[in-house]
């Protein structure tokens, strides 16, 4: 990159997608900072003073603060989700309006899921049509605090659609369940998966770092998102059996139950359109399934792999 940052904070760089890019930026020189809960952060979220100095001369902040919501939503956890989200962004606002040397670029996380169910069209940054429900409600207060934030600092909310990489995040389940002879079709099988790469989403990265028209929200998907129906598919023929029973949307629903998460997370239709991304110039390294999934086995170990839910 020609344009790369030279110091880079990482908010909430203890999950699966916040690890990855530490990895990355450390292994290509460029200086980690870090923030979140425990002892091992550079700063922590109820310490303003040392949070503002730790961003202080930084060039890029990427805020992927917030609880997994692979849980239930019952008001707890749903109080959780929330606040994990809204008021870390606010902090981060609060702590950036008194740093003087700031960044030149705020990216902080959001999600595909703020669009409606769609399996007619496909939701653009300009184009798509924003849903209803607990999930789109805390992306919709999410933002709102980010691009509220009253700080003269280029903004962008990364609205991610479900991230595969190999050695955790949203894929060791499916591959459990392929491995397991379960891995078939969820629900009818139609509902629309959009989703990235994660090496890719390091990319994305790179490239609102240097292209700075860019600002808003931006939608991290590949441009060709498949049906549940093949994405089960193609994890079984790269990774699990040849064969796998299919899981009705009843049957779904009572299993989320059991082990304390939300059907929704399967169930819901996500056709999420990287517009701002490819009218932009950017390049998908892994841009179809195959290609990623290959790519993902050849790391892949054999057996069962760790799941984190509830």
């Amino acid at each position: 990159m020609n344009d790369s940052p030279s110091t880079v904070v990482l908010c909430g760089a203890s999950g699966y997608i916040g690890r990855y890019l530490r990895a990355s930026y450390e292994q290509r020189g460029i200086q980690v900072r870090t923030v979140g809960r425990g002892p091992s952060s550079d700063a922590t979220w109820d310490d303003r003073r040392r949070l503002v100095d730790v961003l202080d001369g930084s060039d890029l902040v990427v805020n992927l603060a917030g609880r997994s919501v692979s849980c239930r939503y019952n008001k707890t956890n749903a109080d959780a989700i929330m606040s994990s989200r809204v008021q870390t962004t606010a902090e981060l606002g609060r702590a950036l309006a008194e740093v003087q040397n700031a960044p030149t670029l705020w990216v902080n996380a959001s999600t595909g899921t703020i669009y409606r169910d769609s399996r007619d069209r496909p939701m653009g940054e300009s184009t798509g049509e924003l849903g209803s429900g607990f999930s789109v409600e805390v992306a919709r207060a999410w933002e709102r605090e980010l691009f509220d934030a009253d700080v003269a600092i280029r903004k962008v909310a990364l609205r991610l659609s479900i991230v595969l990489g190999a050695g955790g995040g949203a894929i060791n389940p499916m591959i459990d369940l392929a491995r397991l002879g379960l891995g078939g079709t969820m629900g009818d099988g139609q509902q629309m998966f959009s989703w990235v790469h994660v090496a890719d989403v390091a990319r994305v990265l790179d490239h609102l770092h240097e292209n700075r028209g860019i600002s808003g929200p931006v939608n991290v998907a590949t441009p060709y998102p498949v049906t549940n129906e093949f994405l089960m598919q193609q994890v079984r023929a790269n990774l699990g059996r040849a064969g796998g029973l299919p899981t009705p949307s009843w049957l779904l629903q009572f299993g989320a139950r059991v082990i304390r998460t939300e059907a929704e997370l399967v169930l819901k239709s996500r056709w999420v359109d990287p517009l701002v991304l490819t009218d932009s110039g950017f390049e998908f390294r892994y841009p179809t399934l195959d290609v990623a999934l290959a790519e993902i086995a050849s790391r892949t170990p054999r057996g069962l792999l760790p799941v984190t839910l509830g």
